[in-house]
């Protein structure tokens, strides 16, 4: 993933604000190291800090069409490009790069043309001929995007919050499936599928289609000029993709550049539930597999990086990205530049385990659907900005966009969790992949239970934040929490703890509103709280707040760990019983 900062229509095209976008785009360089690149029209400025991964030799951005009068800077990767050049056939593309089609289709058909891309994507576009811009963002919000304006009336865009947050009067997050033409003068949606409505779908489930869908998916994405791998904790999710990947590497063009041998990468706690069955499916599938360890303490030193880095204080999004964060670096150091992941399928399946207590398909497939609208302020968010943080980009073949359309279609009813038919959560893509004949995964690793990440990686990981955030928020700060943040008041003390970090960096109080609140059981949205009574009095974002459903549910004494009631002989223990302060760095086994 790349990073773009524009400055649109600024009234000031003096020498000093071209230094003071560069220094601004500066700010997205992590996201970018292979190139820097700026144009300028007057007072338009477009910013690229580029990762190469297609046509690294000769892609640098901005990108033009072929007499340079539309330019464009663009975060993404557009799986469809050659397909998209051959529309094209009088067009003169100058790179090998997939988004060097981006300035050549606005040529040929307009604002209009943002639905034929397949890939994901955030770009800004000038066109000079009449200096007017358009910028956009992909689907589901899987590259980040924010807007922002100035007093001036110049309009701001840019990849991260830290490129716009200091000169812009406000700034909000740009949603996904959305454009904003200066033609009009405001957003649009231009992502409009069936889903999107809610209604309840009625196709009914078919094994080989859903299967073929997801193939498919993660084909598109072995799309690469660099060195890549997958991310595998050893859940039913990267366990697929791992699988996919690893069946239908060979022969292509990847795998003669770098061997058709995948490299797999899984992060934990030493004698972590994922690092254990990340290890088995790595050994079914032959993967050259690369274990790294980190301890508790490394994880809370990192957290301040962390917050930095992905922009928010959403408690569970913290939790999931500081091991994704710490992995991305050790990655990155072994010269791997993309990586595929499994975000995604919990949404699109509900495979978290408040899912079981959907009362009907109905409340089932309108849950899904808000959590598919949410997932870029959550696990994209987690995603991109932990791995771009170091240059990596990261490919989630589960929001495929044609996937979705697929997975979204099925009748909900062969999504709810029945016990008594031995459904559990994710039945209907477990079966998909249970083949006896050329099986995929192992049997128990096919239907394993839901591990939400940050619990996947070692359960003393939460419990070590609690305690940790539990010695620095007291209990008078916790009583004035309302009138500090008024906006998503944190209830509990890691919430504050982190909130103070994130208020650091981000002081503005458009920063605060770009994150999203409320309360959660296990991941769930607030409505679905609703669905057990019970559940109110425990929430908390990890899956082990599943009382009744989770294998390693919390138990009484846990729950109220959950909400931050934790008393002095409690944080006097934790940091003995998880190993704070014990092991140092973090340990690769390859």
């Amino acid at each position: 993933m790349c990073g773009i900062l524009a400055l649109l229509g600024c009234s000031d095209d003096s020498q000093a604000k071209r230094v003071r976008v560069l220094e601004l785009s500066r700010r997205l360089k992590h996201r970018g190291p292979d190139w820097s690149g700026i144009f300028q029209y007057g007072d338009f400025y477009l910013a690229h800090q580029r990762l190469a991964i297609i046509d690294p030799a000769s892609g640098d951005q901005p990108l033009f069409n072929e007499d340079k009068k539309i330019v464009v800077t663009v975060n993404g990767e557009i799986y469809n490009h050659e397909k998209l050049r051959k529309l094209m056939p009088n067009h003169k593309f100058r790179t090998g790069s997939d988004c060097d089609v981006i300035a050549h289709l606005y040529e040929e058909y307009g604002e209009n043309f943002v639905d034929m891309l397949d890939g994901v994507f955030s770009f800004v576009l000038l066109d000079t001929r009449d200096n007017s811009f358009l910028a956009a963002r992909d689907a589901i919000g899987i590259t980040p995007l924010y807007i922002g304006w100035g007093l001036d009336g110049s309009v701001w865009i840019s990849s991260e919050l830290k490129g716009l947050n200091d000169d812009c009067e406000h700034f909000e997050v740009f949603p996904p499936g959305h454009l904003y033409s200066s033609k009009n003068g405001g957003l649009r949606r231009w992502y409009n599928p069936t889903w999107f409505s809610e209604a309840i779908p009625s196709t009914p489930y078919d094994t080989l289609v859903l299967r073929r869908a997801f193939e498919n998916a993660v084909i598109k994405r072995l799309m690469t000029d660099v060195p890549f791998g997958v991310l595998l904790s050893g859940g039913l999710d990267s366990s697929l993709v791992a699988s996919v990947t690893a069946r239908y590497l060979a022969g292509t063009k990847a795998a003669k550049q770098w061997g058709a041998q995948l490299h797999s990468f899984c992060v934990g706690l030493e004698g972590s539930p994922d690092l254990k069955a990340a290890k088995e499916v790595a050994d079914f599938l032959g993967t050259v597999h690369h274990e790294f360890h980190f301890t508790v303490q490394d994880g809370i030193d990192a957290i301040e990086d962390v917050i930095y880095h992905i922009e928010t204080y959403d408690v569970t999004t913290i939790r999931a990205s500081t091991p994704m964060f710490l992995m991305s670096r050790k990655i990155k150091s072994l010269g791997v530049k993309m990586v595929i992941s499994g975000e995604g399928a919990d949404e699109i399946f509900g495979g978290y385990l408040y899912f079981h207590k959907a009362p009907n398909k109905e409340e089932f497939h309108t849950e899904t659907c808000r959590k598919i609208k949410a997932l870029h302020l959550y696990d994209c968010l987690r995603a991109n900005k932990a791995t771009s943080a170091w240059g990596l980009e990261a490919r989630v073949p589960f929001l495929d966009k044609e996937f979705i359309n697929v997975a979204m279609s099925i009748d909900p009813e062969w999504k709810m969790i029945k016990h008594d038919q031995g459904r559990i959560e994710k039945w209907i893509l477990r079966k998909a992949f249970d083949d006896e004949e050329q099986p995929y995964l192992p049997k128990h690793i096919l239907y394993r239970q839901k591990e939400q990440f940050s619990d996947g990686v070692g359960y003393s990981w939460i419990d070590g934040l609690k305690a940790h955030a539990a010695q620095h928020v007291t209990d008078r700060m916790m009583l004035n929490a309302a009138h500090i943040f008024p906006h998503n008041t944190p209830t509990t003390k890691e919430g504050y703890y982190y909130r103070m970090i994130f208020e650091r960096f981000f002081p503005q109080n458009s920063a605060s509103l770009t994150v999203p609140g409320g309360p959660s059981i296990a991941c769930s949205t607030a409505k679905a709280i609703e669905w057990d009574a019970s559940w109110s009095n425990n929430l908390d974002p990890s899956g082990r707040a599943a009382i009744g459903v989770h294998n390693s549910a919390y138990d009484n004494h846990l729950s109220s760990v959950a909400n931050g009631n934790l008393d002095t002989p409690i944080i006097n223990s934790v940091p003995k019983m998880v190993g704070v302060g014990v092991a140092a760095e973090l340990t690769i086994r390859s």
